[in-house]
């Protein structure tokens, strides 16, 4: 299928916006053709996930993006990089590596990319509004911006991301149809009890489930409480496009596609459903641990990014006590945020009971823990899937409430009751 460009798409194709506007160009459009696009389409905004470093390529990329005089034409947000460039200090990198991925940081800031070094830009202000086209990379930033705000976007990648960013363009294709953003799978709670689905730990270990289930469908969940925060949301669907893709799920009753499960299906059966019950959730939490260990190095928190409510969720958690000196408690937070916190007078009371703040990066992919010395508990399902592979940690997975105990315990504690039957 060939695909119908403007007269400014043709213009960047033939290099009459630079070189770098060309190659971009041309990415959108070889991206086009894969995804079967008839033409491109403007996108309001974009979020870039490569300045992450992952190794030459990626920093030879951005190197000849910007000798080729590349500048975002859209609102760009960037994602983590591989730095703490406000506590340089945490940070357990050779300097070969390290010097490595603050060039590629700096190279989008020239671009044009505002420096958020945040998984999390929907925390910012300014985020997207219903029924907005944009081109957004990071798997959890894309499954919140279609699923809780009703945005539109596919799963961007390195390269692509920053192309859409350049061009202002994407193929109209995938998520930005309405025809691919009806459910086809139904998630259905049963037996649930009324603690469980009122606590955090829920939501990661349902989306854990939902992702091992549907692979990359779009899915509908019947069951949730219709006061469920953002947060529990962001953790479902970070969860589910970890052990799956999920890019877009429909909460009935509480995300803006679906009022009711019919609006969700779009008028069409589903081609399945799933029955979610207390025995298929504790098999899918006792999937997201590597170990029975219960010694701990560290406990790491804000994954994705903490929110000013987690943040107010875990203050009480720790007041007036200290972590327990074997334990490094880590809580990786956007510049924004953190800006908020210490403006509350949280900060100054977070430090003087042992917690470290991460900024810019995130602890499970960017070596600060120290993994060598004992597992790593966490209340985050991406975490739990990606921290093992990116830094060799061993993994204990566990609520909010339960890691801050832990952390002060200096090993692990549980709160069975969470998980007995409805």
């Amino acid at each position: 299928m060939s695909v119908e460009l403007s007269a400014n798409d043709r213009a960047m194709l033939d290099g009459e916006r630079g070189e770098a506007a060309r190659l971009a160009m041309r990415i959108v459009v070889e991206l086009a053709g894969v995804m079967e696009a008839d033409r491109l389409i403007d996108v309001a905004s974009a979020h870039v996930d490569g300045c992450l470093y992952h190794g030459p390529a990626s920093l030879e990329f951005a190197e000849r993006l910007v000798a080729g005089g590349a500048t975002v034409s859209v609102p760009t947000t960037l994602n983590t990089g591989s730095l703490d460039l406000l506590h340089p200090e945490l940070v357990r990198e050779t300097p070969e590596r390290a010097r490595a991925a603050g060039r590629q940081m700096e190279l989008y800031e020239a671009m044009g990319c505002r420096p958020t070094w945040t998984c999390a830009p929907y925390q910012l202000p300014g985020r997207p509004s219903f029924g907005q086209h944009i081109a957004w990379a990071e798997s959890n930033a894309i499954v919140f911006a279609n699923s809780v705000l009703g945005a539109r976007t596919n799963r961007y990648g390195d390269f692509i991301d920053i192309a859409a960013a350049i061009t202002g363009r994407v193929p109209r294709a995938g998520l930005h149809r309405d025809e691919n953003r009806r459910a086809e799978l139904v998630f259905r709670l049963s037996g649930i009890s009324d603690r469980l689905l009122a606590e955090d730990v829920l939501y990661p270990v349902l989306g854990q489930l939902v992702g091992r289930e549907a692979g990359s469908a779009v899915v509908a969940i019947e069951g949730l409480p219709p006061d469920t925060s953002e947060d529990w949301l962001k953790a479902l669907g970070a969860a589910a496009a970890s052990s799956g893709s999920v890019a877009l799920f429909h909460a009935v009753g509480i995300t803006p596609e679906a009022p009711i499960l019919e609006a969700a299906l779009g008028g069409r059966p589903s081609s399945r459903t799933v029955e979610v019950t207390p025995e298929r959730l504790r098999d899918a939490r006792d999937e997201l641990g590597t170990t029975s260990r219960e010694d701990l190095a560290a406990v790491s928190l804000g994954t994705p990014h903490f929110s000013l409510a987690e943040f107010e969720s875990l203050m009480p958690l720790l007041d007036g006590i200290r972590v327990n000196p074997r334990v490094e408690l880590f809580i990786s937070t956007g510049r924004d945020v953190l800006a908020e916190v210490e403006r509350r007078g949280w900060l100054s009371d977070l430090q003087a009971a042992g917690a470290r703040i991460v900024t810019d990066t995130c602890t499970y992919i960017t070596p600060i823990m120290r993994v060598e010395d004992g597992p790593v508990m966490t209340n985050s399902a991406k975490c739990a899937w990606y921290a093992p592979m990116n830094v060799g940690a061993e993994v204990v997975f566990g609520s909010l409430e339960e890691c801050a105990r832990s952390a002060v315990r200096g090993r692990v504690w549980r709160d069975e009751g969470l998980w007995a039957d409805g």
